[in-house]
């Protein structure tokens, strides 16, 4: 899943998170997860002053975004130095299956 701006999103693209509205966070959902896009939803939502939303995948390519590859280098380098320590390479692995996860959904 991608946290985007709503600028940025196109009809096909479906809702990974329900959207709510900017001044009632707490109040029920405009859209649901799961709802595709369409040109006239996503005119609502502008309207609506909704800045950003959550879709699935990873749809958009945002300028100084790491990739997928980006992050996990930076993973491992955060790692290097407790390579011999199992319980941190447990660790490791739970913020990798995360980062893949996030990226890919």
């Amino acid at each position: 899943m991608q946290h985007i701006p709503l600028m940025f999103a196109k009809a096909g693209m479906v809702l990974a998170k329900d959207v709510k509205r900017p001044n009632q966070p707490q109040g029920p959902p405009i859209c649901g997860k799961g709802t595709p896009l369409t040109g006239s939803l996503i005119e609502r939502l502008t309207g609506m002053q909704v800045a950003t939303i959550v879709v699935e995948g990873h749809p958009v390519a945002i300028e100084d975004e790491q990739t997928l590859e980006d992050q996990l280098g930076t993973l491992d380098r955060r790692f290097q130095r407790v390579a011999e320590d199992p319980l941190m390479m447990t660790i490791k692995e739970l913020y990798r299956k995360q980062i893949i996860r996030a990226m890919t959904d």
